[in-house]
């Protein structure tokens, strides 16, 4: 199978992303939340995305004409999409991060299709489930799942005698697990780069940032809390990380 060149969806990725974020003023998006379909901005919005994509299959394909029709339809399902992303957004006014998720993963869903259109076969799909599908890339995802919820779970499990000797933790509520899944992220992605001088910075830089707290609060327990969940956390990660590299080594 050979190999695809991905210059041209790169290239209507990197239209979308000045069309959506760029060149969009925030009047534009208050007037499509107040008119909806009537909404004469969301049409200039859809327009601007059809003339951009335009513009970038004019430069990288010789599609000539035909451009246009593709152009069109991109446009088109971005008016769409930005329709739909309103009506969610008024369903669910507590979860904008979903209806932004929502939103861009449809659009480049559709960037996707037309690019598949354009290079008239599967060759690109096939390459990227090969991937997706690859044993590395599986291995990657299994970690990166693992030292989200289930170790957020196991290390909660294995503090919970020592947390009910807190009397007031002072924090939000769960910031320290989202706070925790954060910096097991981070540090998985350097044990992986084989960066592991770098994750030094990383607990250098939050116990820096903890140190004012716990220099205000006398409370010896919580200092001795935050510190022993942190070196679980960064440890057992940084053992995943070097068991999923050895795994990958030996595939």
């Amino acid at each position: 199978m050979t190999a695809v060149d991905p210059t041209l969806p790169l290239a209507l990725l990197l239209a979308h992303l000045i069309g959506d974020f760029l060149l969009q003023p925030s009047s534009w998006i208050v007037d499509r939340q107040q008119h909806g379909v009537r909404s004469r901005r969301l049409m200039q919005h859809a327009l601007l995305h059809a003339l951009l994509a335009l513009a970038a299959l004019w430069l990288l394909t010789d599609t000539g004409i035909a451009a246009l029709p593709v152009a069109a339809m991109l446009g088109a399902s971005h008016w769409l999409i930005d329709l739909g992303k309103v009506h969610l957004e008024k369903r669910r006014p507590s979860r904008p991060l979903l209806a932004f998720l929502v939103d861009q993963l449809l659009h480049l869903v559709v960037i996707g299709v037309l690019w598949l259109i354009l290079a008239s076969s599967l060759a690109p799909l096939q390459q990227g489930l090969a991937l997706v599908t690859s044993s590395d890339t599986l291995c990657v995802v299994i970690a990166y799942l693992i030292v989200t919820r289930p170790m957020s779970i196991m290390i909660a499990m294995l503090m919970k005698p020592m947390a009910e000797q807190l009397q007031d933790p002072g924090t939000l509520s769960a910031a320290g697990a989202r706070i925790g899944i954060v910096e097991r992220l981070l540090v998985l992605s350097l044990t992986l780069l084989d960066q592991l001088t770098a994750v030094g910075f990383v607990l250098t830089a939050k116990s820096v940032l903890r140190y004012g707290d716990l220099k205000k609060n006398p409370d010896r327990k919580l200092t001795e809390y935050v510190l022993l969940g942190t070196l679980t956390s960064v440890a057992s990660t940084l053992l995943l990380g070097l068991v999923i590299r050895q795994v990958m080594s030996l595939a």
